[in-house]
């Protein structure tokens, strides 16, 4: 099962805005409406209102901030979710974690900080 087939009809608003796939790279700064999916290198800053889902196959090194952040890849920076955070092996993470939730499946590599504001 893929990382956004995980999630609830409800939470994807709709559906996958756009793909950033294996092979592909990409460096700046990225701003989007809907769900994106990174599979593919990208280094940089990512914000949206929305959900962001990084693909097993991802390598991100970025600030991020979303409103869902699904992370089965590896990721380096700080994040901060609106709403959740959830990692699901095989997922790396080194960073700081801001959100009012966050999920860690096992197996998951956390190495950094955690912060949970009151909503």
């Amino acid at each position: 099962m893929t990382a956004i087939e995980t999630l609830r009809p409800e939470s994807l608003s709709g559906q996958v805005t756009a793909i950033l796939d294996q092979g592909s790279a990409f460096e700046g700064k990225l701003s989007f409406e809907g769900t994106v999916q990174i599979g593919g290198q990208f280094k940089g800053e990512i914000f949206t209102k929305d959900t962001l889902v990084i693909a097993e196959t991802a390598i991100v090194e970025a600030q991020i901030e979303a409103d869902i952040i699904i992370i089965s890849g590896q990721v380096a920076g700080n994040i901060y979710a609106r709403r959740r955070v959830i990692m699901h092996p095989p997922a790396i993470f080194k960073g700081t974690v801001t959100s009012p939730s966050l999920r860690i499946d096992e197996g998951v590599v956390f190495e950094g900080a955690s912060y949970m504001p009151k909503t």
